[in-house]
């Protein structure tokens, strides 16, 4: 079993966004591993591990944009299952 069972990923669109300040938001406090926060000042990149997808995307809502979200269940793809 999986300690964190959902890849979540998605795209931010928005204006003077900081992937440091984004990693550290996340880190501190969306339990997590994995956690790739890459971009620039108008678009971020978010690959995380976690179990509550939904905290990960209502952070990032209200960054900017959100979009190319995807959330797939590792733990169904470990089972050979479609995520």
């Amino acid at each position: 079993m999986l300690e964190y069972r959902f890849d979540t990923q998605l795209l931010i669109e928005g204006h003077d966004l900081d992937e440091d300040a984004i990693h550290d938001y996340i880190m501190e406090n969306i339990p997590g591993d994995c956690l790739l926060a890459v971009g620039d000042e108008d678009l971020i990149k978010i690959h995380f591990h976690t179990n509550v997808p939904w905290k990960v995307l209502e952070y990032a809502s209200g960054l900017g944009d959100i979009y190319d979200v995807v959330v797939e269940n590792m733990e169904r793809q470990e089972n050979g299952l479609k995520g």
